[in-house]
């Protein structure tokens, strides 16, 4: 999706997941779930918080391989708001910027929706541009699909009980 007002990308994505708000939060906070989820990548957390749930004013390095290209970013968590939302931005990396939302709520059926709103901006001007409209903007939905999918997964199907990090009960 397309942000007019920019004209730069903004991928927007919903996921419904059978757990409990606070369940869900945390494992969109977990480093070792992201670690997980993007496995085909060689994700790592190389500096700052390198496992566990990410905090407010927290760092994270990660380093994976990219469209065939070693690369390392580094984002900051700006904003926290137990169980409903945080926010982490783009400190140094690839992107010229980028600033990724995380929304949550608690639904009547008991599940959760949790959205995603990935705001970012290409390097390079208008090549930066033609390469979102050629592959990059397909490229990062398809990366935070995956993300999205993991977690649902490892939500529903009780893995998260393995993850450090993660309390004993969701109830």
């Amino acid at each position: 999706m397309i942000n007019t007002k920019s004209n730069m990308p903004v991928i927007h994505l919903t996921t419904t997941i059978i757990a409990p708000i606070e369940l869900v939060f945390d494992l969109a906070r977990s480093i070792d779930l992201h670690i997980l989820s993007l496995e085909h990548t060689n994700e790592k957390a190389v500096a700052g918080r390198t496992s566990g749930l990410v905090q407010k004013r927290e760092t994270v390095t990660w380093r994976a391989k990219h469209l065939g290209v070693t690369q390392e970013l580094t984002s900051l968590i700006t904003d926290v708001e137990p169980h409903h939302y945080f926010a982490d931005e783009l400190v140094k990396g690839a992107f010229k910027h980028f600033k990724h939302e995380h929304f949550f709520e608690k639904q009547k059926d008991g599940t959760t929706l949790m959205k995603d709103v990935f705001d970012y901006t290409s390097p390079l001007g208008i090549l930066g541009k033609l390469a979102d409209v050629l592959f990059l903007e397909k490229y990062m939905t398809r990366l935070l699909e995956q993300r999205n999918h993991t977690l649902k997964q490892v939500a529903e199907d009780g893995r998260w009980k393995e993850l450090p990090g993660m309390q004993k009960s969701y109830i």
